[in-house]
């Protein structure tokens, strides 16, 4: 069961990782803004199921090794599924009215959650491979 925990965190770190420093530069990149904004914002819901859905796997899983690991990749569920139900909403409804302030006040949170949470990803990943 270590094995799986620790792949399932390596899963999750390098899909995170690889989501929020490649997939958007690269549709801005290839695509003007307007078509960049709307494949990012078609693309967060399933984004965030998959987080929800691995780091809630690979937490259950990663109770036998690390207890502490285990709460880590179980906030990132709970505080992923806070985002995709709640915040998700937000930024959209304030892109929507074209509160440029309100969606840069939320983006920021949105920004600084996920750090956080790729953070506690590798945390969680250094203490299932100790």
């Amino acid at each position: 069961m270590s094995t799986v925990a620790l792949l399932l965190a390596a899963l999750l770190f390098g899909g995170m990782t690889l989501f929020s420093f490649g997939f958007a530069a690269v549709l801005f990149a290839v695509y003007g803004p307007d078509q960049a904004r709307r494949g990012i914002r078609g693309a967060f819901p399933h984004y965030y199921m998959w987080v929800i859905a691995t780091s809630a796997l690979a937490g259950a899983v990663a109770f036998v090794t690390s207890s502490l690991a285990a709460w880590l990749l179980i906030g990132i569920a709970l505080s992923t599924a806070y985002a995709r139900q709640m915040l998700m909403l937000q930024i959209n409804a304030a892109t929507d009215a074209d509160d440029s302030g309100r969606f840069k006040m939320l983006h920021g949170i949105s920004m600084g959650i996920q750090l956080i949470q790729i953070g506690m990803a590798g945390w969680a990943l250094v203490l299932l491979a100790a």
